[in-house]
């Protein structure tokens, strides 16, 4: 970074300072947070959570809403770190709750995305596909798959993917954009220009924005869900109040 860039970042985290907001990454704290996203028609009609512009943004080290709400409850809810014995998948990892999670001593953390051209990605992530895991079936202990689905055509059978490699009694944390005020999912595959789908799903490579169906697709695919909302205790974070965690469960094999 240039003196110049240097300085107008210090200016900058000054003019924000405060005590409304704490980014658990960095450790800043600021009066208010850094205006993220698109602001597109669909998303605004939809009310779409966990998309659109917002006020979301950590201005320091520049973490979203959706990631510390991970953060929160990962590391401060469930307090997975104090769980060695456990091994864990993390699809399209994100850096900084990844770099944490890469500093516990968990029995495997791996990590995995699949690689577009252009793209580089950090030597622990993994070439992977999520419709073809290379694990066998019932090896995690937990999950995480953060908005990762709206990408995918076929989200069903990539639930059932992550389903199978998950433990009996085992945990996921699947998040996706979803409508606030609709019912039904909306999804055209026929449709592959990335303008027509910003305008249809609110970013040029999403293929769908899920509706409140989310939940029967999910399920459909072998999981147990819980629809779980901690906003109210970490609104120091800066999360999304309407942002609901679906906290999913592979069941128990019958005895």
């Amino acid at each position: 970074m240039s003196l110049i860039k240097r300085i107008k970042n210090k200016i900058k985290l000054q003019a924000h300072s405060g005590d409304n907001y704490y980014c658990p990454f960095c450790g800043y704290t600021s009066k208010d947070l850094e205006v993220v996203g698109h602001d597109l028609p669909v998303l605004i009609e939809k009310e779409v959570v966990g998309g659109g512009k917002r006020a979301a943004g950590c201005y320091q080290c520049h973490s979203r809403d959706r990631e510390r709400l991970l953060f929160a409850f990962i590391i401060e809810e469930l307090k997975l770190p104090q769980n060695k014995n456990i091994s864990i998948l993390h699809i399209a990892p994100e850096p900084k709750l990844s770099n944490i999670l890469l500093k516990q001593d968990f029995d495997e953390y791996i990590c995995g995305d699949l690689f577009t051209p252009g793209y580089t990605y950090p030597a622990h992530v993994q070439n992977m596909n999520v419709l073809e895991l290379p694990f066998e079936s019932q090896y995690f202990d937990f999950i995480i798959c953060n908005h990762v689905l709206e990408h995918i055509p076929e989200d069903i059978k990539a639930m059932k993917e992550l389903q199978r490699v998950l433990k009996p009694g085992g945990k996921a944390i699947l998040q996706v954009p979803i409508s606030n005020n609709t019912m039904q999912t909306v999804e055209d595959f026929t449709i592959s220009d990335p303008q027509k789908r910003e305008e249809l799903f609110g970013q040029f490579d999403h293929v769908r924005i899920y509706g409140q169906d989310y939940i029967q697709r999910l399920e459909s695919a072998g999981f147990k869900v819980n629809r779980i909302n901690i906003a109210d205790m970490y609104k120091r974070m800066g999360v999304n109040p309407k942002e609901d965690i679906f906290y999913c469960e592979k069941p128990a094999l019958s005895v």
